[in-house]
């Protein structure tokens, strides 16, 4: 796993300042006088601190916008990074800031001076998630590599302590991350399976269910998604049991390691972005990696389905007529609409064996999401209304943006079939509604349920401001954030 850069905390050592090689963040406002540390900066670079501040330009910056003093004068700096931030700022506003120093950083590390800010944990996440670098297939001569960070805070122990969990929590996206980012060739099914049998090591329970278990349990809509590929189709089963005596919420994943389409082949433009269709299941990892490495007080059972979608002599063709583990048939229509199929079968099976308290899928699933979404907000439906604001207080807290679609009857119609119970796309019409209908048909009527679409947040293809182009990590903190706020309370 990509590790995050070294971060420390440290009091105040105004001495050490000037000798800093790397970079130097100043955290300032317009409105308000200079903390010490920045203080100590404007005196070295003889006051051209104070006339950046008082510029008309830094007066045009948003929260957690900045400029640059290159190589100031009486310091060994390379950059005097100042950040506009007020002591008054929220914590998103803060994490912004934090994001404009990871960007910044290089080889030589820089020094933060985040005084008595009091959402200095958030400064020092934002620095995490914007430093992720995925270089693990680039020769050495092209890793960049960046250096630690020292951020200067007033209260160093209480606030390392407060911000341990969120460390666990930029853990966990940079988990998800380097599974999205990760190419075909290199993340199988069988690989992606033993990077999480590897999470035992943080107290995690994990089983590997292999096609003979699958076969046993009648999982044929998943099995059939993946017969035309030489990769091994799993099912693997993550249990954090930070809290017994509670129903578990259930995390289910789509975890296609690759979409041809199968039969139904896509496009050949863009098709290498389908490495990225196991971003429901990268997610789903992630937070469970992210529960264990925090000890989170709750019962979290993670489940995904791991395959491959290909054309072959033994590929499912559009016509065929599967039977799912509900024991509900379905015409294939389009093998492109092959996640749900895999859904279908994994959120029955989790039902069945750990009937959960409440159950959230997320899945790479519909192109119509990212037409009707595009890049910034992630599709949410659900049959139950309480657990659906829970989730968007949190990710709206955490900054991923998240919008809640209808469900309805009226689509139902369009998943009818002559010949089979349903079929497995309704057409381009409310592609997306329709594809979360078909799902909600293996929901039972006990199970507080959500399902999520990512396909417009999993891969970016620019810069965020919390993350380079590439996998986005995105739902590892609004999860963490429900959680928490739900089943931990």
């Amino acid at each position: 796993m990509t590790e995050p850069v070294a971060l420390t905390f440290h009091a105040r050592a105004l001495d050490e300042i000037a000798a800093h090689e790397g970079v130097v963040a100043v955290l300032a406002d317009p409105q308000e006088g200079l903390e010490p540390g920045a203080r100590r900066v404007n005196r070295l670079c003889r006051g051209a601190l104070a006339r950046l501040i008082e510029g008309e330009e830094f007066a045009k910056l948003e929260p957690g916008d900045s400029l640059r003093l290159a190589y100031p004068a009486g310091m060994a700096a390379r950059a005097v990074l100042v950040v506009r931030l007020s002591r008054r700022a929220d914590a998103a506003q803060a994490r912004r800031a934090g994001a404009a120093v990871g960007k910044a950083l290089g080889k030589a590390g820089a020094l933060v001076l985040a005084g008595a800010h009091r959402h200095a944990g958030e400064i020092a996440l934002g620095i995490l998630l914007r430093a992720y670098d995925f270089n693990a297939h680039k020769t050495d001569s092209e890793k960049a590599g960046k250096g630690a960070v020292r951020v200067m805070v007033s209260r160093p122990d209480a606030v390392a302590a407060e911000f341990e969990p969120r460390r666990a929590v930029a853990e966990g996206v940079f988990f998800t991350r380097d599974l999205v980012n990760e190419p075909a060739n290199v993340l199988t099914t069988q690989s992606f399976a033993e990077r999480l049998v590897e999470l035992r090591d943080l107290g995690l329970e994990v089983e590997v269910l292999e096609e003979a278990d699958l076969e046993r349990l009648g999982m044929r809509a998943l099995l059939a998604v993946g017969q035309g590929s030489e990769s091994p189709t799993k099912v693997v089963v993550m249990h954090w049991k930070g809290a017994e005596a509670q129903a578990p919420l259930a995390l289910i994943g789509k975890g296609v390691v690759f979409d041809t389409g199968g039969v139904s082949i896509k496009p050949a433009a863009s098709m290498e972005d389908m490495t990225m269709d196991m971003g429901g299941a990268g997610v789903v990892a992630g937070v469970m990696r992210t529960l264990a490495r925090r000890g989170a007080k709750a019962n979290v059972v993670g489940v995904v389905g791991l395959v491959e979608n290909m054309p072959d002599g033994r590929a499912t063709r559009p016509g065929d007529v599967l039977r799912s583990m509900k024991g509900d048939t379905i015409e294939v229509i389009n093998t492109d609409a092959e996640g749900r199929l895999l859904l279908a079968d994994v959120m029955w099976y989790a039902q069945e064996r750990f009937k959960p308290g409440g159950m959230i899928d997320l899945a790479t699933l519909t192109g119509a999401m990212v037409i009707a979404l595009g890049h910034e907000r992630a599709g949410v439906f659900a049959n139950d209304d309480a657990l659906c604001e829970n989730f968007l207080k949190g990710a709206e807290a955490e900054g991923e943006g998240a919008w809640r679609l209808p469900l309805g009857k009226a689509y139902d119609k369009l998943l009818k079939s002559r010949i089979a119970d349903m079929k497995n796309t309704g057409g381009r019409a409310a592609g997306s509604i329709t594809a979360a209908q078909f799902l909600q048909r293996f929901v039972k009527d006990e199970t507080p349920w959500l399902h999520i679409d990512i396909a417009g947040v999993a891969l970016r293809k620019e810069d965020s401001d919390f993350a380079p182009k590439g996998g986005s990590g995105w739902g590892v903190l609004a999860l963490d954030r429900l959680v928490k706020d739900r089943y931990e309370g």
